[in-house]
């Protein structure tokens, strides 16, 4: 018998999706069958990416912080596999700085990219799937956005808005078969997290092993999450079975949040 495919024939787009979570995400849902179009700023990445996971998979160049690019990046996405059917606002930036040196350069990029995008995105994709009868959007927000995190006041802002945004469009598709759902990663074996390390070293001297500990000691597992593990959550909730479930905010934290 056959691996179950239960999205055959069903177009996902991720954004951010040539490394790391999105990269995790998009071969998750292809071994269930979806054509996949990953998307990024750096178009070697994803072609690069989409090239090495087969005829189901394609990779387009989309800046989730320019509405034109989005529109253009949606088209062509549709063009080439049909309409979207499931949305992964996947693509964000995480940037530190005491709340008193955070500018307003620096609050606004984040919150253009972390939040505006994934606004952004879903309008352009949300007539597709109304036409289907049928759409899941799963936003990776972050634990961040279900608690306060010092340093990173523009992050866990625009994080609790990607949430706010989950829940109350989640409310406005519910009778009409789309879902609307976030994923909230704990600290990921990312880049990300490699870059939150060095600038733990850079700026307090400590080893990598020490600045490693204090970044998972709120997880009660003690280790980074893999990106593998919040592929597998994100992959649930496109299933056609889990239709019920919508609005949620799921940790992917190892119990850091209970």
């Amino acid at each position: 018998m056959g691996v179950p495919q239960p999205l055959a024939g069903r177009h996902a787009l991720v954004t951010g999706g040539g490394r790391g979570i999105g990269a995790a995400i998009a071969r998750q849902l292809l071994s269930l069958g979806a054509h996949v179009t990953i998307t990024g700023r750096d178009v070697a990445r994803v072609t690069a990416a989409a090239a090495e996971w087969g005829d189901r998979a394609a990779g387009i160049k989309m800046d989730v912080t320019d509405p034109g690019s989005i529109e253009a990046g949606i088209k062509g996405a549709s063009d080439h596999f049909g309409p979207i059917a499931i949305l992964i606002n996947n693509a964000g930036i995480a940037k530190a700085a005491p709340f008193a040196k955070t500018d307003l350069a620096l609050w606004e990029d984040i919150l253009r990219t972390d939040l505006t995008g994934a606004f952004l995105c879903a309008q352009a994709v949300l007539p597709g799937m109304l036409g289907l009868g049928w759409g899941r959007v799963v936003n990776v927000a972050s634990t961040a956005g279900l608690t306060g995190l010092a340093y990173c006041t523009a992050y866990c802002a625009a994080k609790h808005g990607l949430i706010g945004l989950t829940r109350a469009l989640a409310m406005e598709l519910a009778s009409k078969k789309v879902t609307v759902n976030a994923v909230c990663p704990g600290y990921t074996d990312t880049d990300i997290a490699r870059e939150t390390i060095a600038n733990i070293v850079a700026k307090t001297g400590r080893s990598p092993e020490e600045a490693l500990a204090g970044l998972v000691a709120g997880n009660p597992q003690k280790r980074l999450i893999a990106p593998e593990e919040v592929a597998e959550a994100v992959a649930w909730l496109c299933l056609p079975g889990s239709g019920s479930m919508t609005g949620q905010s799921i940790a992917v934290a190892g119990g850091e949040l209970m």
